[in-house]
């Protein structure tokens, strides 16, 4: 009798042992099921961003052609956008999001010196090509400012994700990290200042 007492003992531990491992399992399935869908939106919002940098990347040029035919002494400005625009290019191609945010801050400083540049000529600020052109890039620096938003917002609910107790624990066993934030460079807050 005491055998079989024993015995039943040891058939309730094992079950018991049984359903803790099952629920500590799905756990952790779902935590990391979790963690792909947050990664995921966080990618799907960078490419948002991406595409509002690529369109106003394809604006720039036509921008830029007809400011030159007005400030043909701003070479060094148009030089710096063409390099800026190449290198934003590059940064994509490689799949180096740090590189990509690099040049697009510092493309927005350039932007911001053009836009100064053409208020000098208010021949220009009437020609109907620019602007179209500025209305254009104008909307497309909101759209950026707007998917920048949404990028650091869905940016935010992964890295408090990745970092919280318990999940954190299936994070790292993962090899989920967390990601950097989307942040003006520093001075961002200055107007650009153009001298002649």
């Amino acid at each position: 009798m005491e055998r079989k007492s024993t015995v039943i003992i040891g058939v309730y531990l094992l079950l018991i042992l049984l359903v803790a491992g099952g629920v500590v399992m799905l756990w952790g399935i779902s935590v990391y099921n979790s963690l792909v869908a947050s990664d995921n939106n966080v990618n799907e919002k960078w490419a948002q961003v991406e595409n509002q940098y690529q369109r106003r990347i394809d604006l720039i040029p036509n921008l830029v052609n007809t400011v030159k035919g007005y400030a043909t002494h701003e070479q060094q400005l148009f030089t710096e956008i063409a390099e800026l625009r190449s290198g934003w290019t590059k940064s994509k191609e490689a799949g180096d999001r740090a590189g990509e945010i690099d040049a697009a801050v510092k493309m927005d400083s350039a932007l911001g010196r053009l836009l100064v540049v053409v208020e000098n000529y208010p021949e220009l600020k009437a020609n109907e090509n620019f602007l179209a052109l500025q209305s254009q890039l104008e909307g497309t620096e909101n759209r950026i400012a707007v998917e920048r938003m949404r990028y650091n917002e869905a940016l935010r609910d992964y890295n408090i994700q990745v970092s919280s107790i318990p999940d954190r624990f299936i994070a790292s066993l993962a090899g989920f990290e967390q990601k950097p934030y989307f942040q003006a460079k520093e001075g961002a807050e200055n107007p650009p200042e153009v001298v002649f």
